[in-house]
C-alpha cells in the first residue's frame, strides 16, 4: 500500500548499553524478592547499570555516534539535536548541549532537552519532524538516554527491580517518497502526575513528613500506572493510525515497538485491542525499563536481528510520567 508520508523519516538508529549486568539473582541478595516474583510480574530477567563516573551524556553520545554512522551522516550535517531524558547529568547545561559539544558540533546546531519521561522519544521525533516540515531544519539527531539507577531505593521492591540504564538515538531527515512518518498522536493527563514521580531532583521544598512518607526517589503507584498504560497504549496506536489516513487499522501494521515498561502491560494492552503478540517487539527481559531510551534501543536491536525491511509499517508507542502517552506510525 502506497501511503502519503511527510517526506522525513528515520535514516539510522544506534544504541549504547552499559556493561554492568544486574540479574534477578543479584537483586535477591539485597531485596526480599525472588526471580520468580520479578519475572512473573514484570518479565524482566536482568537490567543494566552505569559504572561509577559514567552518566547519561556518556551513553547518549555513544548512541548518537552509532546512529550517525548507521545513517551515513556526518555530525556537522545535523542542525537540530534533541535529547529526550528525565535523568540528565545536571539541570544546566542541558544534556543535549553536552552531547553536541562531545560530537564536535558546538555552535553548529540547535540543541535542547525534552522531558516527557518514558514517552520522550516519541515526543522528540514529533518535534523534530515538525521543525523539518516547517522548513526550519533539515536533519535532526534525537537521543533517548537515561540513568535511572541513581534514583533507585533498594528498599522499594516496586521500583528497584524495574529500571535500567541505557541510551538510543535516531537520525531523522529527508527520505524518498513512500518512506517516513505517516501519522502521530500525542497526549498527556497531568491530573495523574502523582502516580509516577521523582521527588528529590526538583526545586520544590518538601517537608520532613512528606519525605518520610515517600522516601524513595522514584515513587510509583504501580496499580494505577498499569491501568492507565493498558488503555493508553492501544488508544494512542489506534488514533495515530486514524491520523495517518487511508483507513489504516492494526491489521496493517507489520511491527509494533512499545515502550518496554513491563511485559504484563505490553501483553495486556495488545490483548485489549486484539493485536497479535508476534507483531510486538519485546526485549524488556534483557534491559528492564530504560524510559525514553527503550524504543530506540529496541529499534536498533531489531535492525541488528534483521527483523525490519524497507516498506514495513511500524507503530512506536509509549506512556510515561506526566502522565504522557503517544504513538507515531512510520513506513520504514
Amino acid at each position: 500500500m502506497a501511503l502519503k508520508t511527510c517526506g522525513f523519516g528515520i535514516l539510522g538508529v544506534g544504541k549504547d548499553i552499559p556493561e554492568i549486568v544486574v540479574t534477578n539473582a543479584d537483586i535477591e541478595k539485597v531485596l526480599d524478592t525472588s526471580d520468580e516474583w520479578i519475572t512473573t510480574r514484570t518479565g524482566i530477567k536482568e537490567r543494566r547499570r552505569v559504572a561509577d563516573g559514567e552518566n547519561t551524556t556518556d551513553m547518549g553520545t555513544r548512541a548518537a555516534r552509532a546512529a550517525l554512522a548507521a545513517a551515513g551522516v556526518e555530525p556537522g550535517e545535523v542542525d537540530l539535536l534533541i535529547c529526550c531524558t528525565c535523568s540528565p547529568d545536571v539541570a544546566v547545561p542541558s544534556a543535549a548541549c553536552m552531547i553536541q559539544d562531545r560530537l564536535g558540533i558546538a555552535d553548529r546546531c540547535a540543541a535542547f532537552d525534552l522531558n516527557a519521561a518514558c514517552t520522550g522519544f516519541i515526543y522528540g521525533l514529533s518535534v523534530a519532524t515538525a521543525f523539518m516540515r516547517a522548513g526550519v531544519y533539515r536533519k535532526a539527531l534525537v537521543v533517548g538516554a537515561e540513568t535511572l539507577s541513581r534514583w533507585l531505593d533498594v528498599n522499594d521492591r516496586g521500583t528497584y527491580v524495574l529500571f535500567g540504564d541505557g541510551a538510543g538515538a535516531a537520525v531523522v531527515g529527508p527520505t524518498e517518497p513512500g518512506r517516513g512518518l505517516v501519522g502521530e498522536y500525542l497526549r498527556a493527563d497531568g491530573s495523574l502526575g502523582p502516580t509516577l514521580m521523582v521527588h528529590e531532583t526538583g526545586t520544590r521544598v518538601r517537608t520532613e513528613a512528606e519525605m518520610a512518607e515517600n522516601p524513595s526517589r522514584i515513587v510509583m503507584n504501580g496499580r494505577e500506572v498499569f491501568k492507565f498504560a493498558t488503555a493508553a497504549l492501544g488508544e494512542a496506536t489506534v488514533e495515530a493510525l486514524k491520523a495517518a489516513g487511508d483507513n489504516l487499522t492494526l491489521a496493517d501494521l507489520d511491527h509494533v515497538f512499545p515502550h518496554q515498561a513491563n511485559a504484563r502491560i505490553i501483553e495486556s494492552a495488545a490483548k485489549r485491542v486484539g493485536l497479535p503478540m508476534d507483531k510486538v517487539y519485546v526485549n524488556i527481559h534483557k534491559y528492564g525499563n530504560t524510559s525514553s531510551a527503550s524504543i530506540p534501543i529496541a529499534l536498533a536491536e531489531a535492525l541488528e536481528e534483521g527483523r525490519l525491511k524497507p516498506g514495513d509499517l511500524l507503530s512506536l508507542v509509549a506512556f510515561g510520567g506526566g502522565l504522557t502517552y503517544g504513538s507515531s506510525i512510520w513506513v520504514w
